[in-house]
């Protein structure tokens, strides 16, 4: 089926909280899109973010968990767990963007007072429901967790080694010790995902599929890595002694270097890839449908000594890409991802991709940066396997790219491209048509484009540590009008 869809993050969505939740303005978004013939809403990953690295969704303790942040206040009062009394004050958050530190103060004072309420209910059959099906994962973050706190935020590879090496007696010491902090860790997932998993139905049974976004690689200062350090490259002590990144290229000419820890896919084989199989189980049940970030690092991956400086002294690794992909296809039947394949990929990762009929990404902005009539970003060059975008979180709005970016040279090939000139406060609806009118199945829009907003409604600046992922819609923005001119252009090109 031909689709289309939106790109908003959940932090986007307009709240009384300072933060976009699970809450009634989810829904309305939901109700926008049904409205608007989509199909599709694709969110940024869900995992709980930190202050440190930025409040990035792809820096997380956890590949399992939800951020708590995205529990709506709204909801606790309709399931009792809040009362309105218990809201107040409500700060004088800033409007159009998210203040973390003031967000996140007055939302743990809110869910700690939930989980009073919580603690003296008597009936809690499916709070213990969810703590069992999940309990394997949920059990060591919320330990993870508590344990962190516990020691102020360290790492967890400096914790006491007895912790640290994860000994039967010390963790049940600890666990006993840590008893409340950590059944409060568990509550707080429970209610992330109860009022996840609501919303998601509420989508589906309206004709929307949920799309999420799950990064290739975690931190090492999660609960993933202390949980299974066998499955990493780390040394005795149990520190990476080789990090990811990517190479010098055309976009940097120092590479980048991530520094997350690096899979030991020996044993991942030898191991049927047990930890992925259970992530993307986890992942399948929590979406329809999966961009996969990185995806080129299934096949190789740019592996970097640590202590290196930058990403450029690195070798290429090959990883067992069509023995891992089939192990998934056996167990996901239609296997429903999407690989994040921009910037350079190499003709081995494309056929993985063709083997597995993995469809890819094409970002429209970057088709007017060359003089070449056969681009692969260029509407006519695209495959019907592919979705179609006409930006990402990671780059610059449709205008913002337009008035900032673009080169007098882009300019040019891009009005050549639609045969004449465009003003910038119209151009947004131009790429969408070009877009939603290409061959490929499925399209997602940034509802920044789709509004037609200006680079200060930009969501991240990769390589900038700060000020990213705050950017909030305004509920007057989805107007009519608005409603009115996407669902002509979906209706016309054949995806409502």
């Amino acid at each position: 089926m031909r689709r289309s869809g939106a790109l908003l993050h959940l932090t986007s969505l307009p709240s009384a909280f300072g933060i976009g939740d699970l809450g009634p303005s989810a829904y309305d978004f939901a109700e926008f899109l049904a409205k608007t013939g989509q199909g599709l809403w694709q969110v940024l990953s869900l995992g709980p973010t930190d202050p440190a690295y930025g409040n990035s969704p792809y820096h997380s303790v956890s590949a399992f968990a939800q951020n708590p942040l995205f529990i709506s206040p709204e909801l606790l009062l309709r399931e009792d767990l809040l009362e309105e009394t218990d809201l107040e004050p409500v700060p004088q958050f800033p409007k159009g963007h998210v203040d973390y530190d003031m967000v996140t103060a007055h939302r743990r004072r809110l869910l700690q007072v939930a989980y009073e309420y919580f603690r003296n209910l008597k009936e809690r059959h499916e709070y213990d429901r969810f703590c069992s099906e999940n309990s394997f994962w949920l059990d060591d973050f919320a330990l993870f967790v508590s344990i962190k706190d516990r020691f102020a935020g360290q790492t967890w590879s400096e914790w006491p080694g007895k912790i640290r090496d994860r000994e039967p007696q010390a963790l049940s010491s600890i666990r006993e010790e840590l008893r409340d902090r950590i059944e409060m860790q568990k509550f707080l997932q429970y209610l992330c995902f109860g009022q996840w998993l609501s919303l998601k139905r509420h989508c589906n049974q309206r004709g929307i599929q949920v799309m999420g976004d799950i990064p290739i690689y975690v931190d090492y200062d999660s609960a993933d890595v202390w949980t299974n350090p066998q499955i990493f490259k780390l040394d005795e002590a149990k520190k990476p002694y080789v990090v990811a990144g990517v190479p010098p290229d055309y976009f940097s000419q120092s590479g980048q270097l991530w520094g997350n820890p690096l899979y030991r896919w020996d044993l991942l084989s030898e191991r049927g890839y047990d930890w992925w199989v259970r992530r993307m189980d986890h992942s399948l049940r929590l979406f329809d449908l999966l961009r996969i970030d990185h995806f080129r690092g299934f096949v190789a991956y740019w592996e970097v000594p640590v202590g290196e400086e930058t990403a450029a002294h690195g070798k290429w690794v090959s990883a067992p890409a069509y023995d891992f992909f089939r192990v998934l296809a056996r167990r996901f039947p239609c296997l429903p991802i999407v690989a994040e394949d921009l910037g350079v990929i190499t003709p081995d990762v494309r056929e993985v991709m063709r083997h597995f009929r993995v469809p890819g990404m094409k970002v429209l902005l970057f088709a007017f940066g060359e003089d070449s009539p056969m681009h692969p970003y260029l509407p006519h060059t695209y495959e019907k396997n592919c979705v179609a975008y006409t930006g990402t979180h990671d780059n610059n709005t449709v205008r913002g790219w337009f008035e900032n970016e673009a080169t007098p040279r882009d300019r040019e090939r891009l009005f050549r491209y639609l045969g004449g000139k465009v003003p910038s406060e119209g151009l947004h609806w131009e790429l969408i048509r070009l877009a939603m009118m290409s061959i490929a199945e499925r399209v997602i829009l940034p509802v920044q484009d789709i509004l037609g907003l200006g680079e200060e409604a930009r969501m991240n600046r990769p390589g900038t540590p700060r000020g990213n992922w705050e950017w909030r819609l305004a509920p007057e923005e989805l107007s009519t009008a608005v409603s009115e001119r996407l669902k002509e252009a979906t209706e016309i090109s054949g995806r409502a």
